[in-house]
C-alpha cells in the first residue's frame, strides 16, 4: 500500500507541477492584476479594462475570423477529396494518403517562410514566371491560404474515414432501391458522416486560433494580428504587460476549449450511426471518366501543400545567395557547410534541441506511465479530475501554457531558480506533450488484464515490483511509440522555445526564426532541411513501431 500511495502521490504532484501550476498562475494573474507586487486588491478589475481596449477586441475578432476562414477553406479543399477517397476507387489511394501526411512533417513556421521565399517580390515564382503574389501572401487571404495547406489533412482523413465507414454499404442499399447516386450521397452518406466532418472542422478551428508560427511570420508585413501574436507582443515589447497577457490567454483558452468541448460532444453523439463493419473495397464506385480530373485535383493539392514548400526550402538551402536566384552557377552547399561549422551556434542549437527532446521524451514517458497506472489500477479519489488535467494541454494553446509557466516560475520564492534557464524549456516541453504518453499508456494498460496484478500480489510482489517487472515491460512498446512522438515534436517546437528559452540558449526553431529575422535565409533553410527530414525519418520509425505494437 505504501508503494501504491507513493506512485499516486508522485503522479498527482507531477501533473500539478507541470499543468496545474501554469494554468492556475494564468487564472490568478488575470483575476488579480497586482499579483506580481503581492497586491490582491481590486480582483477582476483588469479584465474589463483589458477587454475594453479596441486593440484587444480587434485581436479577438481577427482570431475568430481566422479560425472560421481556415475551417471553411479546409472544408472546401479537403472535403471533396475525402468524399472521393471514401466512396470511390482512387488510383494510388494509399500513396496519396502518405503524401497528404507530409504537411504534418513540415513545421508551420517553416512552411510559412517557404511561401514567403516563393511568392514575395523577386521570389522564386517571379524568377520562374515573371510575376509575384506578394500582395496576396501578405494579406488575410494569404495567411488563410498558408494555414489551410498546413491543416487540410485533418479534414481530408476525417471525411475519408467517416464516409467510408458510414456511407458505403448503406448508400449501396439505397441505390438498389432506386436512389440516384446524388440522392444517396445527400440523404444517407453525408448525414451519417456529418458528426465526424464537423468534429474535424472544430479541431481545425482550435488548431488555427492557437497556431503561432504562421501569424507571427506573416503578421509583421500584413498588420493582421491575432490573440497569439498579441500575447507574444505583451511579453516581448516594453513595457511588459503581464495582466493583459494573462487576460488574452484566458480568452484564447476559452475559445480553444470551447471548440474541443464541441468536438467531444459531437463525437460522443455518433452512437446513433449504425455501422455493420468496414465496407469492402469492392463496394467503392469506379471513377470512370472522372479519373483524370480527380487525379489532377489530388496532384494539385499535393503540389501546393507539399511540393512548393519542400522545393522552396531546398532551393533556399542550396543557393549561394538569394540575389543570385535560381541558376546552376548559384547552386552551392555553402549554407550546409556554415551549419556544420557551427555558424551562429547552429550545431549548438541542434544539440540543445536533441538533448531537450530526449529529456522530454524520458520524463513524459515516466510521468505518463505513472499517471496511467493511477487512472487504471487504483481507486484514488478524484482520479477522473486527474485524467482531465492530463488532457488539458490538448485543449489549451501552447502559448497559453508558456505564459502560465512564465508567470508561475518567474517568482522569487522558489528555492531553486528555474526561470531563464534551460530547465524551463524542459518543463515547457513536458507540460505541452505529456498527453501523448498518458493516452498511449492508458490504452495499453486497458488491454492488460488485472489477473497479472493479482498473481503478482499473491506471489508477494509489491507495487514497485508489479510496475517495474510486469506492467512496465508490457507498456514499453506503446510507451516507446509515444516517447518517439514526443521527441519528434519537441525537436521543432516553436512557441514555448521563443517564449521561455534563456538568452544564449538556441534551439532549432529559434535558430531558424532568428536567421530569417537577420537576413540569413539560406542557413535557416539548411537547418529546416535537417529538421524536416529528421522528422520524416522519426515518423517513419514511429509508423514502423506502431505496426509492431
Amino acid at each position: 500500500m505504501r508503494g501504491g500511495a507513493a506512485v499516486s502521490l508522485g503522479a498527482v504532484a507531477a501533473l500539478l507541477l507541470l499543468i496545474g501550476l501554469p494554468v492556475g498562475a494564468i487564472l490568478l494573474q488575470a483575476a488579480f492584476p497586482g499579483l506580481p507586487r503581492g497586491d490582491l486588491s481590486a480582483p477582476f478589475s483588469g479584465v474589463a479594462a483589458a477587454l475594453s481596449e479596441p486593440r484587444i477586441l480587434a485581436l479577438i475578432g481577427n482570431t475568430l475570423a481566422l479560425g472560421a476562414a481556415v475551417s471553411a477553406g479546409c472544408l472546401l479543399l479537403a472535403a471533396p477529396l475525402g468524399l472521393v477517397r471514401g466512396l470511390c476507387r482512387v488510383p494510388g489511394a494509399a500513396a496519396w494518403d502518405v503524401l497528404f501526411l507530409i504537411p504534418f512533417m513540415i513545421p508551420p513556421y517553416i512552411a510559412a517562410l517557404a511561401w514567403i521565399m516563393t511568392l514575395q517580390p523577386r521570389g522564386y515564382l517571379a524568377q520562374l514566371a515573371g510575376f509575384d503574389l506578394g500582395g496576396f501572401l501578405f494579406s488575410f487571404p494569404g495567411i488563410v491560404f498558408v494555414m489551410v495547406l498546413n491543416l487540410y489533412p485533418l479534414t481530408y482523413f476525417a471525411v475519408a474515414r467517416t464516409v467510408e465507414a458510414a456511407g458505403g454499404r448503406l448508400a449501396e442499399v439505397a441505390r438498389v432501391f432506386g436512389a440516384s447516386p446524388a440522392r444517396a450521397l445527400w440523404r444517407i452518406t453525408l448525414p451519417l458522416a456529418m458528426p465526424g466532418i464537423v468534429a474535424s472542422l472544430l479541431l481545425v478551428f482550435a488548431m488555427a486560433i492557437e497556431e503561432f508560427g504562421t501569424p507571427a511570420t506573416l503578421a509583421a508585413r500584413t498588420g493582421f494580428h491575432v490573440l497569439v501574436t498579441g500575447i507574444y507582443t505583451r511579453f516581448s515589447d516594453w513595457p511588459i504587460d503581464l495582466p493583459g497577457a494573462a487576460v488574452l490567454s484566458v480568452v484564447l483558452m476559452l475559445l480553444a476549449g470551447g471548440a474541443y468541448a464541441l468536438q467531444l460532444l459531437i463525437l460522443a453523439r455518433r452512437s446513433f450511426v449504425s455501422v455493420g463493419g468496414r465496407p469492402a473495397e469492392a463496394s467503392k464506385a469506379p471513377l470512370g471518366r472522372w479519373a483524370l480530373p480527380v487525379l489532377a485535383a489530388f496532384g494539385t493539392v499535393t503540389a501546393l501543400g507539399v511540393g512548393v514548400p519542400v522545393a522552396a526550402v531546398l532551393a533556399t538551402a542550396l543557393t549561394r545567395t538569394i540575389s543570385g536566384g535560381l541558376a546552376w552557377e548559384n547552386l552551392s552547399l555553402v549554407h550546409f557547410a556554415a551549419l556544420f561549422a557551427n555558424r551562429a551556434g547552429a550545431l549548438t542549437a541542434l544539440a540543445n534541441s536533441l538533448l531537450l527532446a530526449a529529456g522530454a521524451a524520458a520524463l513524459t514517458g515516466l510521468v505518463g506511465a505513472l499517471v496511467a497506472y493511477v487512472l487504471n489500477r487504483t481507486e484514488l479519489p478524484g482520479r477522473r479530475l486527474l485524467d482531465l488535467l492530463s488532457l488539458l494541454p490538448n485543449a489549451i494553446p501552447g502559448i497559453v501554457v508558456a505564459v502560465g509557466l512564465i508567470l508561475a516560475w518567474n517568482q522569487a520564492f522558489w528555492p531553486v531558480a528555474v526561470y531563464n534557464t534551460p530547465w524551463m524549456l524542459l518543463i515547457a516541453y513536458c507540460a505541452l506533450l505529456l498527453p501523448y504518453p498518458v493516452r498511449y499508456a492508458t490504452a495499453a494498460l486497458q488491454q492488460i488484464g488485472r489477473s497479472l496484478d493479482d498473481a503478482a500480489r499473491v506471489s508477494g510482489a509489491g507495487v514497485a515490483a508489479l510496475v517495474g517487472r510486469i506492467l512496465l515491460p508490457l507498456l514499453l512498446p506503446s510507451l516507446g511509440v509515444a516517447m518517439l512522438l514526443v521527441f519528434a515534436i519537441a525537436t521543432r517546437e516553436l512557441v514555448a522555445s521563443i517564449m521561455v528559452a534563456p538568452a544564449g540558449f538556441p534551439t532549432v526553431s529559434t535558430f531558424v526564426f532568428a536567421q530569417f529575422e537577420q537576413g540569413s535565409a539560406g542557413v535557416g533553410m539548411a537547418m529546416s532541411v535537417i529538421a524536416i527530414f529528421a522528422s520524416t525519418a522519426i515518423l517513419v520509425a514511429l509508423a514502423a513501431a506502431a505496426r509492431r505494437v
